[in-house]
């Protein structure tokens, strides 16, 4: 009998071929149904121009469309539409919404969300967000945005939200075992159960968020919420700078100060429960503007 000339390791190879094509179809159908957007968190203070003009062009420009919420303020109504102004500066369609969780469910704002390419949250108290957004269908209709492309930002409370779990900026225990006699004196401990953490929004997954970092010293009461909350990584944000959240992963930092990386997940920390809050092995990386981060290896790359 003639031999076909195919060998059962060329089938295999074959079938072999055949099966990894699949995959990798699979996969691109699925990265192309589930595509990503960016997040853009900056650290509160002044916003330079060259972050204010990143936001607009990753929202799309002239053709996007941005939504600000400014609910973390009491001021919120003439700092959001503030905002929105300087947005429409630029060509942007911005609307700045000043609303409650009842509204955040209503069928109005959810008609609103259609079409959104930019969130932005502003500045004030995160608990604030929270209170107006968490679990509605504005909520909702943020995580879906991002999800489909568009780009979530926000500044200072509205950086903070992007975390889950987020500080709320509250000490249990100011001072430790002793307490300030000034009651405006903040963080000046390292210490366990100390720093109040709640729910946030769950933007940016598997790191904590910290603002306003280098400029207001807040590094002993983030040290101590990294060293005790799993997976252990932060991201100290300082003012007029911003951590962007590329599609891929990736982190790159712009803007006039740094960002500070907190990685203990390789590090040896007291046991849970311990009296004291000690490790060996946190790892800090000080990055400038225009440097890149992977918070997978941990990989640093500082500009020339």
């Amino acid at each position: 009998m003639r031999r076909s000339g195919i060998t059962s390791t060329t089938i295999a190879a074959l079938a072999k071929a055949v099966l990894c094509i699949a995959l990798l179809s699979t996969g691109a159908r699925a990265q192309a149904a589930h595509p990503r957007g960016y997040l853009f968190i900056v650290g509160g203070g002044p916003q330079p121009p060259e972050l204010i003009q990143r936001f607009f062009d990753l929202a799309g420009g002239t053709k996007g469309k941005i939504v600000v919420f400014a609910m973390a303020s009491s001021e919120g109504k003439e700092s959001g539409e503030e905002k929105a102004d300087d947005l429409r500066k630029l060509g942007a369609n911005a609307h700045a919404y000043y609303i409650d969780a009842n509204e955040a469910n209503s069928d109005s704002m959810a008609k609103n969300m259609e079409g959104v390419t930019g969130v932005w949250f502003g500045g004030g108290d995160q608990v604030l967000l929270t209170k107006a957004l968490l679990g509605t269908r504005v909520e909702k209709a943020i995580h879906d945005l991002y999800a489909h492309g568009a780009v979530i930002g926000g500044t200072s409370a509205g950086a903070e939200v992007m975390a889950n779990p987020m500080l709320t900026g509250e000490e249990r225990h100011p001072g430790g075992v002793r307490p300030p006699d000034d009651t405006t004196a903040h963080y000046m401990t390292i210490a366990r159960d100390n720093m109040e953490l709640v729910p946030g929004f769950g933007m940016i997954k598997g790191v904590l968020i910290d603002q306003h970092f280098t400029r207001r010293r807040r590094h002993n009461r983030f040290i101590s919420v990294v060293l005790e909350t799993p997976p252990h990584l932060g991201a100290g944000i300082d003012e007029s700078t911003a951590l962007i959240v590329n599609p891929d992963g990736h982190w790159s930092i712009l803007g006039e100060s740094a960002v500070s990386i907190y990685d203990a997940r390789h590090a040896v920390i007291t046991k849970a429960g311990a009296p004291v809050l000690g490790e060996s092995g946190l790892i800090l990386s000080v990055l400038p503007s225009g440097s890149s981060y992977s918070p997978v290896t941990g990989k640093v790359v500082l500009p020339h």
